[in-house]
């Protein structure tokens, strides 16, 4: 088994309850559910992080999303 490493994140009590919500519905423990997105956002390109992390400006936040495939689109080309 690969090396694990713990860590402990804070959560605002709604989305604990949330949490719950989501790991009884797909039937997984919250480590493994947490793993999994934290594994899959580190994997994720600056663009992708920068959205799902709000960083973009409020201007241009309801165009993101196309923006964001609109290059992924040009690169695969």
């Amino acid at each position: 088994m690969a090396a694990r490493i713990i860590v402990r994140i804070e959560l605002a009590p709604n989305a604990k309850s949330r949490l719950n919500e989501l790991t009884d519905k797909a039937g997984m423990t919250q480590v493994a559910m947490l793993s999994r997105l934290v594994e899959w956002f580190a994997n994720q390109s600056d663009m992708i992080q920068a959205a799902v992390l709000g960083q973009y400006p409020l201007e241009i936040q309801s165009e993101i999303a196309r923006l964001i495939l609109k290059r992924m689109q040009g690169k695969k080309d």
